[in-house]
C-alpha cells in the first residue's frame, strides 16, 4: 500500500506544481521525509496523510481507496466501491477518479455537471489536454470563445485552450472526462 501512496502523492504534488520542499514545508515535515514517502519507503502515519489531503486538495479516505483490495489489482484495476467523490456538490460539480493510478500519462474521471450549473473559465496550463464523451444528458462546453452544445454520445476533445461548461437544463449532464497529464 505504501507504494501506491507515495505515487498518489507524487502526482498530486507535481499536478499542483509544488516542488518537494514546498509540501514539506506545508506539512511541517522534513524533505527527506517526503521523498522516502513518494517512493514508497515509508508509509505516513494518519495525521501526517491527513495533513497531506488537505494541502493536496483531496481527503484521507482517497489515499485508501483500494487498500482492502488484491495487491495485484492495485494500480491496474479501480472497483466502482472504491471510488471517491471529488469536488463540491454545492458548487454544481462531483467527481470521481475512475484511474486506478496517477502516475500514468492521462486520467479520467466521471463527472456530474448539477442542473443549472456552470464553472468559471478555466485556464489550463499546456501541454495538458483535456477529452471526453458524454455518457448521459446534455450541456454546453464553450471553447475559447465558441459555445458547443453537446448531447449523450457526443465526444471532445481538445489541448491548452481555456474552457468553461454550463448545463442550463433540469437534469445532470454526465461526462467521461480524460486529461492528460493527470491533474488530480
Amino acid at each position: 500500500m505504501s507504494e501506491q501512496v507515495g505515487q498518489d502523492i507524487r502526482a498530486l504534488r507535481k499536478a499542483r506544481g509544488l516542488t518537494l520542499a514546498a509540501l514539506a514545508e506545508a506539512v511541517g515535515r522534513s524533505v527527506g521525509w517526503l521523498s522516502q514517502v513518494e517512493r514508497g519507503q515509508t508509509l505516513p502515519a494518519i495525521p501526517d496523510l491527513a495533513r497531506l489531503g488537505e494541502t493536496l486538495g483531496v481527503t484521507i479516505s482517497f489515499f485508501f481507496r483500494a487498500a482492502n483490495r488484491n495487491p495485484a489489482e492495485r494500480g491496474l484495476i479501480q472497483r466502482a466501491a472504491d471510488r471517491s467523490a471529488i469536488g463540491d456538490a454545492g458548487a454544481g460539480l462531483t467527481e470521481e477518479l475512475l484511474s486506478p493510478s496517477l502516475g500514468g500519462s492521462f486520467e479520467m474521471l466521471k463527472s456530474t455537471l448539477a442542473p443549472h450549473a456552470h464553472s468559471q473559465i478555466l485556464h489550463p496550463t499546456p501541454p495538458r489536454e483535456d477529452g471526453g464523451v458524454v455518457i448521459a444528458g446534455q450541456f454546453i462546453l464553450t471553447i475559447g470563445a465558441q459555445d458547443f452544445h453537446l448531447d449523450t454520445g457526443d465526444s471532445f476533445q481538445f489541448a491548452g485552450k481555456s474552457y468553461s461548461w454550463r448545463n442550463p437544463h433540469d437534469a445532470p449532464a454526465v461526462v467521461l472526462w480524460v486529461i492528460s497529464p493527470p491533474v488530480y
